[in-house]
């Protein structure tokens, strides 16, 4: 597995300025003539002393330090003599700090896993799963019925988002227009399929990092239309189709804050609070930022209503959301069941299917079968998870993951990939395994090491992901129990993840 995301380009330091600093005190001009000097203050004499002391003691640390001295802009500043021959300093060298998984370590055996899964798969129900080398995926190293569907939660997500890398820009970004309307005193709000356009101030953020923020819009829109009266906002939202709410979902889980009507103009996921993950979402989001908008460009009260933006409409402004593989991530880290489905539509509009449930995840199954993944035997009501209809054997999460965690040039869909394992939870550390895997409990020594998709609804739980083992050799899970309580298959679940990582399995 290769690291991603990490260090900085390698540069030049700088050399130093040219000319004399100026002085501190107010109205003291900012260069000094040649051949003037000034008093230098006390307080500036202690202050340059303090410094050379310190440069003195770092020369004593180490040669390497040397360098320091060297440097034209810091010498001045100290009050040394500068040579006009001094170089500059070298180029700085990025140096990784993260390597790639080899793959010629001690290579687990199918035994070796059998032996420490076995015995902690009691308690887990009707358990399906199955364990891989992405190096050598041919031969599953542990499996358990694992072309049996179950109701897979939120590791749907897995095939939403490895759709949507496979077909998609990895650059793509929805964006969220606003153009003149049929009157002087209305606009037209076009939904560009982002929802997670925040309602906060420009240098707060929401739950989604880097949205896009409705001031910017606001600001743009206000520039654009002047001072003229506003009084209606129209909300063009033909971007989607057919219900807003797929089959299998319950709508008190609106109040309970996994869902909202898919619409594609929104503010905030359709989040109350911008800033709470799990806080109660709005049953009206059209409404919602449609009024917003209206209010923030000085309406006093605000007509909503629907209506088509014309083809010869101005534009007035607009805002785009981060790209796809940061939407990725954050619909894997945070389970974020709104911005998977609106990834699902993107693969459905980029397909030519109707962007609705019912299209969006046709389109997902029939990209990852056009990619070698056989979904024969997987039905999705939606792409997030969120519905009890949907069935997914362990086979197929596996089929997934296993070439987004394969070396580098053997499989050809390893780079498309990739991001899928940078969205992946961190146990004990980020997005949905945060509260597991942690210090002290029995399955504590994997936290960091274990990176999975959870999937928990009533009587359903699901881990699938990746986890070193203790050789360096990158193992492949999925695990899927449908049946016991989620409080005591949990545990369970994280278990058989640990257990990869605290052995070689040989």
């Amino acid at each position: 597995m290769t690291s991603s995301g990490v260090g900085h380009r390698a540069g030049s330091a700088p050399a130093g300025e040219a000319g004399t600093p100026g002085g501190d005190d107010p109205g003291e001009p900012g260069r000094r003539r040649a051949g003037h000097r000034a008093e230098v203050p006390r307080s500036r004499r202690i202050a340059q002393r303090l410094l050379i002391g310190l440069v003195v003691l770092l020369l004593l640390v180490g040669a390497g330090t040397a360098a320091v001295l060297t440097a034209p802009g810091l010498a001045r500043r100290l009050g040394l003599p500068v040579s006009a021959s001094v170089d500059p300093p070298a180029p700085v060298t990025f140096v990784p700090q993260l390597a790639a998984l080899g793959t010629d370590g001690p290579a687990p055996t199918a035994a070796g896993v059998g032996k420490v899964l076995d015995s902690r798969v009691a308690g887990l129900g009707d358990l399906t799963g199955v364990v891989l080398d992405p190096a050598r995926p041919q031969t599953p190293l542990w499996q358990r019925n694992p072309a049996e569907p179950q109701v897979p939660a939120s590791s749907t997500k897995l095939l939403t988002t490895g759709a949507a890398l496979l077909s998609l820009d990895p650059q793509t970004r929805f964006t969220t227009t606003v153009v003149a309307g049929p009157t002087p005193d209305s606009v037209v709000l076009v939904g560009g399929g982002d929802p997670t356009l925040s309602s906060l101030p420009a240098g707060r953020e929401s739950v989604y990092p880097g949205a896009a923020h409705l001031d910017d819009l606001v600001a743009q829109v206000r520039a654009a239309r002047g001072a003229k009266p506003l009084t209606t906002v129209y909300v063009d939202d033909s971007r989607y189709s057919g219900a807003p709410l797929a089959p299998g979902w319950d709508p008190a889980d609106i109040a309970g804050g996994n869902l909202t009507p898919m619409v594609p103009a929104m503010l905030d996921g359709g989040r109350l609070d911008p800033t709470a993950l799990d806080g109660a979402r709005t049953p009206t989001p059209t409404e919602d930022v449609a009024r917003a908008l209206g209010q923030r460009l000085g309406a006093a009260t605000v007509a909503v209503k629907q209506g088509r933006a014309t083809p010869s409409a101005a534009a007035l402004g607009s805002v785009a959301s981060p790209p796809l593989t940061e939407l990725v991530h954050t619909a894997l880290t945070n389970s974020d069941n709104i911005l998977a489905e609106a990834i699902g539509r993107e693969v459905a509009r980029n397909a030519g299917a109707p962007a609705s449930f019912e299209g969006a995840t046709a389109s997902v199954t029939k990209v990852l079968t056009a990619h070698g993944i056989d979904v024969s035997a997987v039905k999705l009501s939606d792409n997030s998870g969120l519905s009890t209809n949907d069935r997914i054997p362990a086979s197929v999460l596996a089929s997934v993951l296993t070439p987004a965690a394969a070396p580098l040039g053997t499989d050809p869909r390893t780079p498309a990939l990739r991001p899928i394992l940078d969205g992946l939870p961190v146990a004990a550390g980020t997005g949905t395994l945060v509260d597991r895997y942690t210090a002290g409990t029995p399955n504590g020594d994997a936290r960091g090491w274990v990176r999975a998709k959870t999937g928990t609804l009533t009587g359903t739980n699901a881990l699938a992901g990746v986890v070193p083992d203790v050789d360096g050799r990158l193992l492949v899970f999925a695990f899927m129990s449908n049946g016991p309580d989620p409080v005591g298959a949990r545990p369970r679940l994280d278990a058989l993840a640990a257990a990869l990582r605290g052995c070689g399995c040989r």
